[in-house]
């Protein structure tokens, strides 16, 4: 059976400590910010915040080295996002991340440097953008399985495969990784799995 492509950007799963219990912190998205965000979508910290001193995200970059706080969950009760179901661009808005360094995501791999494979677990591999879908609400985030290697500064650490009757080793996988480029730790690349 082949996977389906449906790229969903990163969904929340566990933690290597442990499970994943929902934790999540509120984040503000200026007006000024010209980028939509969408459910599992990765975001960053901006390095200021609004008024009241929450502090501030925006959609993360991809590529290697390009730091991540943390993944869009959901967002604050708001008139235009609760029509809307997803931040549109240059719109105030709060924002609910999922930001534990420790998190591990399911994530669609793109397959355009051919499909991961077992012996891919282990190594690294940088996230790539999609446009996320005002249908769907949800991010279009992936795997850019082109960047797999053990370069430590690649953005993400494939951890598996995950184990479901509609998924299987081969193109547009979803995988389970953890974000190795955390704003929370300042470490890149830890070995640990």
């Amino acid at each position: 059976m082949a996977n389906t492509n449906i790229a969903t950007g990163f969904k929340p799963v566990g933690a290597r400590g442990g499970s994943y219990s929902g934790q999540i912190n509120r984040y503000y998205v200026p007006a000024s910010d010209a980028t939509a965000l969408f459910i599992g979508d990765p975001v960053v910290i901006a390095g200021d915040g609004d008024t009241t001193g929450v502090a501030s995200v925006t959609r993360a970059t991809a590529g290697t080295a390009g730091r991540v706080t943390g993944v869009v969950v959901g967002f604050d009760p708001d008139p235009t996002i609760r029509t809307n179901g997803y931040r549109a661009a240059s719109t105030a808005a709060y924002v609910l991340v999922a930001d534990d360094p420790d998190l591990i995501c399911e994530v669609q791999e793109d397959a355009v440097g051919g499909a991961l494979a077992a012996v891919d677990i282990g190594l690294n591999a940088d996230m790539i953008a999609g446009s996320g879908s005002t249908a769907t609400k949800l991010s279009g985030f992936q795997l850019d399985t082109s960047t797999k290697a053990t370069t430590a500064t690649l953005q993400l650490r494939i951890l598996g495969f995950v184990q479901r009757a509609d998924n299987e080793v081969g193109a547009n996988a979803k995988v389970l990784v953890r974000f190795n480029t955390p704003t929370e730790t300042g470490a890149a690349g830890s070995t640990g799995v």
